[in-house]
Order: structure tokens, then sequence, then C-alpha cells
């Protein structure tokens, strides 16, 4: 059997680097297949690193420079991610996360799959904290996190000949003196003429005393998935509105809008079903059905589901979010008041894995539908009509 091949491209401890390199199917050992790395340069972008792995059916670009986020992909020349009004990817030296009283992590966000967290994600707000004396202080935390706006430090491709799959490997780490210490081990992996890429995800403690977690997966879409009459296909248990402007949706939660001007954001927490060893998956099914993305996880690794509804003018950034996580993107506090916050030990790791699959004809749509319902089994989901103190504050 043919032997693993790796190449690095970042290892800081070691002063390793290499700004551009190609890899074509012979060099990897896997037909179909090649993986690049470039450096962009010109406006936000200049010094972003940029990654690109083809599989002849599925093409995607992963940012090192922007925690190893998923920035653009398509499916047989179909595109997967959304117009968003930043033209990035964003170098993260122009990211003021503080920026507008904690919302300044937007200025970035223009990734297709970006991670919120580690330390903390959600709403900008107070949170309580013991200082580096013993003593409790008040701290703000901006929106979403850090992760987003640190770069790895440890970059690798590999290829594995008798499997034939090819993967990018990268390390993050969001860590300060006296601060919590989390490491964030990436890898990002397909195969030839597949339709989907698969992300493992390691968040490691590395400190001595334990370190809160909180992560989630801001998947984001637009055209072509979304549009008018497009669905989100879901196995509900239950559903909650965030707050009183997403209550008027409460009806039509798994419906969209065309691009309507002037549109005001709608927020949908879930609790989803789950079939054979925890696993579900959420979709976003164009109004035709012949086109659909695909969102797969295990429940009992990624327990909780947020619904961005943003269908504003396609200029203003016209996009849903279909959000796995550890918890709900709510303030740090009362996530941790309702035990969603993870404690990792010393040491001690934190793994999950999201699968993204693209669907190009009505066969394989039809197959997902059928899926969901099979999760679902017949049971009729809780609606909640206004928000639930199990959710959201109230």
């Amino acid at each position: 059997m043919a032997e693993e091949k790796s190449w690095v491209l970042t290892d800081v401890g070691a002063n390793v680097w290499k700004e551009s390199l190609f890899l074509g199917h012979d060099d990897l050992g896997v037909p179909d297949c090649t993986v690049s790395k470039t450096r962009l340069q010109g406006g936000l972008r200049s010094g972003v690193d940029l990654v690109e792995v083809t599989n002849a059916e599925l093409s995607f670009s992963i940012l090192p420079t922007r925690g190893m986020g998923l920035w653009k992909a398509s499916c047989r020349g179909i595109p997967v991610g959304w117009e968003s009004p930043v033209k990035g990817p964003v170098h993260p030296k122009w990211v003021d996360e503080g920026d507008r009283g904690g919302l300044g992590w937007l200025k970035g966000f223009d990734e297709c799959i970006v991670r919120c967290g580690l330390d903390s994600n959600g709403s900008p707000g107070e949170d309580v904290i013991v200082d580096n004396n013993g003593n409790r202080v008040a701290v703000d935390l901006t929106l979403h996190g850090k992760i987003a706006n640190l770069p790895a430090h440890y970059l690798e491709v590999r290829s594995d000949p008798g499997s034939g799959s090819v993967s990018v490997v990268g390390e993050v780490d969001e860590s300060s003196l006296f601060l919590p210490g989390l490491r964030l081990r990436s890898t990002v992996s397909t195969t030839p003429r597949s339709n989907r890429l698969t992300v493992r995800d390691t968040v490691t403690n590395l400190r001595t005393t334990p370190s809160e977690l909180e992560l989630v997966y801001h998947c984001n879409f637009g055209r072509p998935f979304l549009g008018a009459g497009s669905r989100m296909l879901a196995a509900v248990l239950e559903v909650a509105p965030r707050d009183a402007r997403a209550v008027e949706g409460i009806g039509e939660t798994d419906t969209y809008l065309p691009p309507t001007p002037g549109y005001v954001e709608q927020v949908y927490f879930y609790d989803l079903a789950e079939g054979a060893s925890g696993r579900t998956l959420v979709a976003l099914r164009n109004a035709s059905g012949d086109r659909a993305v695909v969102l797969r996880f295990n429940k009992r690794e990624l327990p909780h589901f947020t619904q961005w509804k943003n269908t504003v003018g396609l200029s203003d950034g016209y996009v849903t979010g279909l959000e796995p996580g550890t918890n709900y993107p709510n303030l740090k506090g009362f996530e941790r008041e309702k035990g969603r916050v993870i404690v990792l030990p010393p040491g001690e790791s934190y793994q999950c894995r999201l699968e993204l699959e693209v669907c190009t004809g009505r066969d394989q749509v039809a197959a997902v539908e059928d899926e969901v319902a099979q999760i679902q089994g017949g049971r009729r989901p809780a609606i909640h009509k206004s928000p639930h103190g199990k959710y959201s504050p109230v």
C-alpha cells in the first residue's frame, strides 16, 4: 500500500514557512485532486494566506490566516457561500473586534464556514471572570469571539494514496497570560470526485487549570441555494424564537423570502432529532428542489442548532446561517447558567466533526428529504410562539 505523504507549509516552532505551493495529482498520489497555496495581495486581503483544494467535482478554499475558516466553495461550477458586503477575505489586522460596541467582528465576515469561539461566542456584552489577582471582575466580550481572526501557527497538506484522501491540517492557538489557553487543530479533507468535504476539529486546553469552551460553526449560504421559496430541511423536536422580531416569523421558520431591502434579521433556536449514533443533518434546498447544501454532524458533539435569517437586499448581504454548535450564541453568562458552556479539564480535548455536502440533482435532494423524514419519524415539533427561557433570556 502506498505510504502517506506530507508537506509542511508553516511551522512557527521550526521556523518553516512556504509562501506558495502547487501539488498536482501526481505529487499527491491521489487522482483528480490538486492543492495550492498562495498569499493574497491588494486591499484588505493583503497578507492573507489561501489554500485551495480541488477534487474534480468540488473545490474549496481555506484561510489559515483567519482561523482555518472555509472561505468559498463550488461544486460542478455551482458557487457555495454568499456575497457579503465585505469584500474579503479580510486580514485580521483590519478587524477591530471592539468597534461599534463589540460588533467589529462583522468587518471581516464573508466566509462560507466560520468558527465562533473558542473561549466565547454569541452576542457582545458583559461577563464576569476571575482575574490574575483572584478577584471577580467584569469584562466586555465581543461578538462571536476571537478564533476567526487568529492565524494558524502550523499548516500541513497530507495525502493518503491508499484511501484516496487529501487533507489540510492547521493549528490555531487562542491563548494569553492569565486567560484561557485553547488550541484548535482542524483537519479538512475530501476524496476524488466527491461532492463532500469533512471538517474534523479538536480543541485542547493548554493550561494546567480548567478552561471554558464555546464553539459554533457559522455556516452561511446565499444564492443559488437561497431564494424565494427556499426551504430549510431539518428533523425538529422543538424551536423557539430568539426575540420579538423572530416571533413575527415563527410560523414560517423553514421558508425564505426573496431579497427584501430593510429586512431585519430573525434568529431561531432548535432542538433537533437525531438518528443512529446521534447523527443528524440540516439542509438548505432551493425552491425548485434540484439543488441543496447539506450539513451533517453528530448531536452528541454539537447538540444545539441556530438558524439565522438575513434575507436583506442582495448588496446588503442576502444570506442565511445554519449553525450547529456546543451552545446557542447568547451572552456567555446566560449559556453558562444553562449548563451549555463546556469546561475542559487541564490537557483535555473536545472533538467534533462537520460534513458539507452539495446536491446538484433532484434525486440527491429527494434522498436528503427522505433522510430528514426518517429521522423525524412522524413526530410533531413543539413550536414556541414567544421566546422561551430554556433558549434565550426573556
